[in-house]
């Protein structure tokens, strides 16, 4: 009897520690000879530990493909996000120049209550591309990305409210600058997992971002599955506009962080956009 109430209570405790952690299959590029490889690897997080920072999901861009994508991979991402709060990690929506849309919200104001802390490096506002540690980007995004035809205009009314397939709920937070490392820093979140657009620019350079979140010392992670980039395949190399968001996540396993999936949070297979042939 007291074998089997100990196996019971040993069996409880392993299902709630199963509960709080995370076990991600990390992917990064490591430099060979005359080249890189990829290597896997399995880390396992504290959730409690871990933010899930949503970037730039608006319901509408400038650009209409920018806006389809986002709205393939929202639903999928919010299945993400829910299985990552259950787990008990910290959400941060950060929809960038619409975090005003949502002033008087609790999850506002959980963000921007959190006190300042001292920092190592400086944080930075935008971090710009750091050719101390990176190389040129592997494609041109010069012309803005927009891979529609005709070419949308860059004065299209957008909607920057995060689109609503993406729920917010209590105990999640809303910023767009640097009050998210500050809210990491408050709670003692050393573990940041990045998601949403674009690749190649926001979810590189934004200031709660990767650039950022690696400078001030953070495990930074990238979702490569639900991550799009803009980018116009008339451009250089002249590849498709998909190749062209895996030419980026390639770029930033060798610089910058492992990437991983959202097979690790959700059942199925890894978001796959349906014009991605």
């Amino acid at each position: 009897m007291k074998i089997t109430r100990f196996l019971a209570a040993f069996l409880l405790s392993a299902v709630s520690l199963s509960a709080d952690s995370l076990q991600l299959n990390t992917r990064k590029q490591v430099k060979a000879v005359n080249n890189f490889v990829s290597k896997t690897e399995v880390s396992k997080w504290d959730a409690k530990k871990t933010a899930v920072v949503i970037c730039d999901m608006w319901s509408k861009h400038w650009c209409a493909s920018a806006t389809r994508r986002v709205g393939e991979m929202a639903p999928r991402m919010n299945a993400v996000v829910e299985a990552a709060r259950k787990k008990g990690c910290l959400i941060i929506h950060c929809p960038s120049g619409g975090v005003k849309l949502y002033a008087d919200t609790p999850m506002r104001k959980l963000a921007a209550n959190a006190p300042k802390a001292e920092t190592k490096i400086p944080l930075k506002g935008w971090c710009h591309l750091d050719d101390k540690r990176e190389t040129k980007l592997p494609i041109d995004d010069s012309d803005g990305g927009c891979d529609c035809l005709p070419r949308c205009s860059t004065k299209t009314k957008m909607d920057r409210h995060q689109v609503a397939i993406i729920k917010m709920e209590k105990g999640d937070a809303i910023t767009a600058s640097a009050e998210a490392f500050y809210l990491m820093k408050q709670r003692g979140i050393k573990n940041v997992i990045v998601m949403g657009v674009h690749t190649n620019m926001c979810v590189l350079g934004r200031p709660f971002s990767i650039r950022q979140m690696v400078y001030q010392g953070q495990n930074v992670v990238l979702m490569r599955d639900l991550t799009d980039t803009m980018y116009n395949p008339r451009m250089r190399p002249f590849v498709s506009h998909f190749r062209g968001t895996d030419l980026i996540v390639e770029h930033i396993e060798k610089f910058w962080c492992p990437t991983i999936t959202s097979v690790d949070f959700v059942d199925g297979e890894p978001l796959r956009f349906k014009d991605d042939r």
